[in-house]
């Protein structure tokens, strides 16, 4: 029987990472679906200064001060599996719940945000 931290590890998460199934998908997770083919709509919900800092390739950039503002055009990704990212994950939960509330049938955070990719996917994104 494996535990939670061995799974944590495994996983690519910090250990004591408050890692929550129901509303968030790890990089790695959320990488192997990417490379699998899966159509995976990215939208990194920070600010455009800290986009301009680092960003992952093919995301959408709809900072979550101007959601309701952009909620009419992502619709045409309503039911596809998305997925949403800030710097280290707080924001992020917050554009999920919102996102959920809306009507999208399948969307979650990305667990320790755009950081946590540079660690441990991508380490050309430049860690800020």
């Amino acid at each position: 029987m494996t535990s939670e931290r061995d799974h944590q590890t495994f996983a690519g998460l910090p250990a004591g990472y408050p890692f929550n199934r129901e509303w968030e998908i790890t990089p790695r997770e959320c990488q192997r679906r990417r490379a699998a083919g899966e159509s995976i709509i990215l939208i990194d919900c920070r600010t455009t200064a800290e986009r301009e800092l680092a960003s992952i390739t093919g995301s959408i950039h709809v900072p979550m001060q101007s959601l309701s503002v952009h909620l009419d055009a992502l619709r045409e990704h309503e039911t596809s599996p998305v997925v949403v990212y800030c710097h280290q994950g707080g924001r992020s939960l917050k554009v999920t719940a919102a996102l959920r509330q809306a009507g999208f049938d399948d969307v979650r955070s990305l667990a320790g945000g755009i950081h946590l990719w540079a660690i441990d996917i991508d380490s050309t994104v430049p860690l800020y």
